[in-house]
């Protein structure tokens, strides 16, 4: 697949709810300085993706309050164009994080009625009319009001329409809805998807899992092979620390993750997609997609925060090549 080349505003385009993310170094208990960030998983693909020189805009709704100005400034100076609504009557979404253990993050979350969760599809539809090579979407979105969902329904439908390369990530948040939920509202948006991106545990929320499968091989392969009847063209497959894998009708395509010292594993997932799209848009090959979505998730779980640390394209090389190469069975 690559991304359908013409007359478009923007390479990429992608909405839904960004927040402020204030962050701890400890136990918030405990008190201490908190940090300023901007976090959603939209805006995190869009400053990777914009970051690599590519045409970015995000649509999205925040409150007419400092925390939404905050963000508004942020992804403007990232080089992202903004097509946003305010909502004077409610406030923009807010979440904390703590590093409670070197190895363990919470977040609590206070987005409850935001004014992101309004995003409805009149917020959308300007950005599309103005016409992108790629439209991508996450299941955050669609999760967060039944506005929200009309919005993603309706984006998917018409970017389809339009020749656009629809990728939608699943990005299940289980404080938002549950698994039946979710997969009730995301299975019929496949059909609009050219590329759809998931951990290894999210496949099921997209796709039907065998009840009599041996192994989970056996049963990963059964969901792909759905996907790709269905007319997906890429399934992509987030493995963590274990890499990445994607199947195409052509076969699959595996790489590993990048070796590097984790520091904070948040984002890590958006990084990924950041770099994958970005190779797409550039004419990679799968396997080149592979490299440099590993690579960008290397990044992001090697430096602090949801997207601070993500590269400009000339950086790419300083983690070199993905070790062992990317393989084909």
């Amino acid at each position: 697949m690559t991304a359908a080349v013409g007359r478009h505003s923007v390479d990429l385009l992608t909405f839904g709810e960004s927040m402020v993310s204030l962050r701890a170094a400890g136990p918030l208990s405990a008190g201490g300085a908190l940090t300023m960030h901007v976090a959603g998983a939209e805006s995190n693909v869009a400053v990777g993706v914009a970051r690599l020189g590519h045409r970015v805009s995000w649509a999205g709704v925040t409150g007419a309050d400092p925390h939404g100005e905050f963000i508004l400034r942020q992804l403007r100076a990232e080089g992202v164009q903004l097509q946003h609504r305010e909502d004077a009557t409610r406030r923009t979404g807010v979440m904390f994080l703590e590093q409670r253990t070197a190895d363990v993050t919470r977040a609590f979350y206070y987005r409850s009625g935001s004014a992101g969760s309004t995003l409805c599809p009149e917020d959308v539809d300007r950005s599309l009319q103005a016409g992108a090579r790629i439209l991508h979407m996450t299941g955050i979105t669609a999760a967060l009001s039944p506005e929200s969902r009309k919005a993603v329904e309706y984006a998917a439908e018409q970017a389809s329409l339009a020749g656009a390369v629809v990728s939608l990530d699943v990005n299940y948040r289980s404080k938002l809805w549950s698994r039946e939920e979710a997969r009730k509202v995301l299975t019929p948006l496949v059909r609009h998807a050219g590329i759809v991106v998931a951990s290894d545990d999210e496949l099921d929320l997209v796709a039907t899992a065998p009840a009599d499968a041996q192994d989970q091989e056996t049963r990963e392969s059964a969901m792909v092979a759905e996907l790709l009847g269905l007319g997906v063209s890429e399934v992509v497959i987030k493995r963590g620390a274990s890499g990445a894998s994607v199947h195409t009708l052509d076969g699959r395509w595996d790489a590993p993750a990048v070796p590097v010292t984790s520091i904070d594993t948040v984002g890590a997932g958006d990084a990924f997609t950041a770099g994958y799209l970005s190779a797409l848009l550039d004419g990679e090959d799968v396997p080149g997609r592979l490299q440099r979505g590993a690579l960008t998730g290397a990044f992001a779980v090697s430096t602090a925060g949801d997207w601070e640390g993500l590269p400009v394209r000339a950086e790419l090389d300083l983690l070199g090549t993905t070790p062992g190469g990317t393989t084909q069975r």
